[in-house]
């Protein structure tokens, strides 16, 4: 089992009622790790210029999987129980 990191952008096309049914179903079958919203921040460095922040990032999702097509078969909502 890898670990994998499901980037949220802002272009999503379900509305937000969807999620708590996702999440759970990802919980329930042991794929689901944890994941958080991403708010308004900052992009910083060491030393020199910080890059740009990257605006329609909006959250994360950390999940278990055998390999990347099973991870993004997850992020499709196609995870089974």
């Amino acid at each position: 089992m890898g670990e994998y990191l499901l980037l949220m952008h802002d272009d999503a096309t379900t509305n937000d009622a969807a999620w708590g049914p996702y999440i759970q179903n990802l919980q329930q079958a042991g794929f689901f790790e944890g994941g958080s919203v991403i708010g308004d921040g900052v992009c910083a460095r060491k030393s020199g210029e910080p890059a740009l922040l990257t605006k329609h990032l909006t959250g994360y999702i950390r999940v278990n999987a055998k390999s990347i097509d099973e991870a993004m078969r997850l992020l499709a909502g196609k995870s089974t129980l």
